[in-house]
């Protein structure tokens, strides 16, 4: 079960897809898989949903499937049937948890208020649809309520864009989002297939949330790196002096000593330092788990094993 759910944090992203059509379920899928979020969650609002999700079972392996909709047990046989791997549901039901519970079927039901996530929590669950997440007050509902409950997480959805994406994919209790704009209605009508794997690209950079936080300049030795400091700072830039370092402004630190990098070091703002170790992996990149400093149980820096242009880059929580 941990599996799935872990698939999904990775990844970040939930495309919900509604599809009439179920002979478009599988290049559906296939676009899904080439702009890199193998995930579908097949929503049951049609009345093609469970043939769909069949289809893309028996055609698309590497795609992890999910059933969305699913109010009641009836619902969820009939998904789990069709290949669903996991459950989610617009609200909670008792009913509809403890069937899934009791096939080993992992489970993400619904919660927007304080109730809803005690009734879950009763049920042992950890990990919640919110739902209509802009309707239900969003973001700032959002850390309202991991402030009593800081050990569950969300998946928000509804109302989610390209545009406020980045808001909700930085806050820690979002273990991914979850939304329709890459894979509209009429661009699955469309087979607008290369339009979809577009989307999902642009989708995955600005989940990731990258942004330049600071540059690093090695220097051989503390006076040289006063000699550099004393420079930016004829420029109108104040100086922080470290232990290690020193800070010409904000974005600008001087090494007293060579540090990691041939020339220094790149650091870059993400959203989710984990989430974003997996979509660099895709790229030949890795962590260095020696290098990970954490804060409350996430990663809140770490460096990267490979150099770009004689830089280490070092990724740090935004």
């Amino acid at each position: 079960m941990q599996s799935v759910i872990s698939r999904i944090k990775e990844v970040g992203l939930v495309p919900v897809i509604k599809i009439e059509d179920p002979a478009k379920a599988v290049p559906l899928g296939k676009a899904l898989l080439a702009g890199g979020i193998p995930i579908a969650e097949i929503t049951f609002r049609t009345l093609t949903a469970e043939e769909s999700l069949r289809r893309l079972h028996n055609e698309c392996p590497d795609l992890l499937l999910g059933a969305g909709t699913i109010i009641n047990r009836n619902l969820a046989e009939r998904a789990k049937n069709a290949g669903a791997q996991f459950i989610v549901s617009p609200g909670f039901n008792d009913d509809t948890v403890d069937y899934c519970q009791e096939q080993g079927l992992p489970i993400i039901a619904g919660a927007n208020n304080p109730s809803l996530v005690e009734a879950g929590l009763e049920k042992g669950l950890d990990l919640f649809k919110f739902f209509p997440a802009e309707a239900s007050g969003g973001v700032a509902m959002l850390k309202a309520l991991a402030a009593p409950f800081a050990s569950i997480q969300f998946i928000p959805t509804g109302g989610i864009d390209l545009q406020n994406l980045s808001a909700y994919a930085k806050l820690p209790s979002v273990a991914a989002v979850g939304g329709s704009w890459m894979v509209k209605e009429d661009l699955i009508e469309g087979e607008q297939w290369d339009e979809i794997t577009r989307l999902c690209i642009q989708s995955r950079i600005a989940l990731q949330g990258f942004s330049f936080a600071h540059l690093g300049i090695n220097q051989d030795n503390e006076d040289s790196a006063r000699n550099i400091a004393s420079f930016f700072n004829t420029l109108g830039l104040s100086n922080k002096d470290g232990k290690a370092s020193i800070f010409a402004g904000p974005a600008i630190e001087i090494m007293k000593q060579p540090f990691r990098g041939s020339l220094g070091h790149i650091a870059l703002f993400c959203n989710n330092v984990e989430r974003a170790l997996a979509y660099l992996k895709a790229y030949g990149f890795s962590g260095v788990e020696e290098t990970a400093k954490y804060e409350n149980g996430h990663l809140k820096v770490i460096y990267l094993d490979k150099e770009v242009g004689g830089f280490a880059i070092h990724l740090v929580k935004n």
